[in-house]
């Protein structure tokens, strides 16, 4: 599905060209807050009824959002701020990880009286919804992200392999010289690789926010939304270790990210509701308006509640005793959560959930003649083998040299984020897992997750 994303589609739609920049609605309201990490964010804001924050991607601003902004005026308060560096927010010289600028979004909600919210993102606004629903919670009633990637969430590595994407490491000084007073130039590569119209965004929306990025100091602190990429990587680790569980609707341009956005946010997310916008690139608000203004309303007014919260293990497990002939394995593969995923491991889980918090215990029967290439788990575990031989090493590279045969009662230990590889032989191995959840696991070369090939 990655190809969709990078791929350049051209389709003659024959739709109406508009020649007026996009626009909020003139009744919404404005006004700058201050953000106590240091940044000034214009923020407009109108309508009446519950609250539903939008927040816009790069090579565009909060104007990008007007078809939606008028839709939802009618029955929602709808607030749409600029992200910092962007459109009339100011453009201070750092700030730009997306964990900081979700915080600025948390201080314009409370600065407008607002506490819990509808969110709604598209591109690297994404990205900042992400890091605020996994640092608030709680203030989050429903998500909606729309056609990007989250930095660091699977198949992030695949997709910063394809030379599609090389805007993601264009910026620094001389990137700001070299695209200074040519703003539109660069810009039209970008949407233009990521249309499936080529007539969209039309030649007054494209004017407009190359204007908007020609400010002083704009493609400066638009480039360092990029530079940030890596400790995003890093932050959102962290945050994937606490599944979000609010309504989310993961939607995918058919010609851009498709089904892969539901993909990626399925890593993050227990409750992910999936829609691919017909005949729309990546620039959704831009070709498809009125079908994706549609699937957000429906998903916003429908009554779908949140996944209720996991009660901790020891509440909800109760008194269990099990003799070796009384594991049920499923007879087919279930890696799950807290394995190294290869596709024929059958998966028990005896206590708790590895998807959450706090300690649980997994059963796993490994296929005799199973190879497992290094990867590491972000929690603390330790293991018993139960039958059959386990051949296990440590290290970032399999290596049969390091591995070491350990007979049915046998200990080991899998430190968190220690690279570890393991494999069978002639008979298949039973072994038993505790850690201290959520679990994870991460393969020192992404090419060799069994996992990446669900996803294509």
């Amino acid at each position: 599905m990655i190809h969709r994303f990078l791929a350049i589609t051209l389709l003659a739609i024959g739709a109406t060209v508009s020649h007026a920049q996009p626009a909020l609605p003139s009744s919404f309201q404005a006004k700058t807050i201050h953000s106590p990490e240091a940044a000034d964010i214009f923020v407009r804001w109108g309508g009446k009824g519950p609250v539903v924050v939008l927040i816009h991607g790069y090579a565009e601003n909060s104007d990008s959002w007007a078809p939606l902004a008028a839709d939802l005026m009618k029955d929602h308060t709808v607030v749409v701020p600029d992200l910092r560096g962007i459109g009339k927010s100011s453009k201070p010289e750092a700030g730009y990880d997306k964990k900081t600028q979700a915080k600025d979004i948390r201080a314009v909600l409370t600065g407008l009286g607002y506490d819990k919210t509808f969110v709604v993102a598209h591109d690297i606004g994404n990205m900042v919804a992400y890091a605020y629903a996994a640092m608030y919670p709680d203030k989050v009633e429903r998500l909606v992200v729309m056609d990007a990637p989250i930095p660091g969430i699977e198949p992030w590595n695949e997709i910063l392999l394809n030379p599609g994407v090389w805007h993601f490491n264009f910026h620094g000084p001389d990137a700001e010289r070299l695209v200074a007073g040519r703003e539109r130039i660069y810009f039209d590569r970008i949407w233009n690789d990521f249309t499936a119209d080529p007539s969209k965004p039309d030649e007054a929306t494209r004017n407009f926010f190359a204007a908007t990025y020609a400010q002083p100091g704009g493609m400066r602190a638009g480039f360092a939304q990029f530079t940030a990429f890596s400790q995003d990587a890093k932050d959102n680790k962290i945050f994937e270790r606490v599944k979000l569980t609010m309504p989310v609707l993961a939607v995918g341009g058919e010609k851009s990210f498709g089904p892969l956005q539901a993909v990626i946010m399925r890593h993050v997310a227990t409750n992910v509701r999936e829609a691919v916008v017909t005949g729309s690139g990546h620039w959704l608000m831009e070709e498809r308006p009125a079908e994706t203004v549609v699937l957000i309303r429906n998903f916003l007014d429908s009554q779908e509640v949140a996944a209720p919260a996991v009660r901790s293990s020891t509440t909800n497990l109760g008194e269990k005793r099990l003799t070796p002939t009384e594991y049920k394995f499923p007879q087919r593969g279930n890696p799950g959560t807290g394995s190294s995923g290869v596709g024929g491991i059958e998966t028990v889980v005896l206590k708790g959930d590895p998807n959450q918090a706090g300690v649980y215990t997994i059963m796993l029967r490994v296929p005799a003649h199973t190879k497992i290439a290094a990867h590491s788990h972000c929690d603390d575990r330790v293991a018993t083998v139960i039958s059959g031989t386990w051949h296990i090493g440590y290290g970032e590279k399999f290596d049969e040299a390091k591995l070491k045969a350990l007979p049915p009662g046998s200990f080991y230990t899998e430190p968190p984020a220690e690279a570890h590889f393991a494999e069978t032989g002639d008979e298949a191995v039973v072994v038993q897992i505790t850690g201290f959840g959520p679990s994870s696991t991460d393969y020192v070369d992404p090419t060799q997750d069994p996992r990446r090939h669900k996803s294509e």
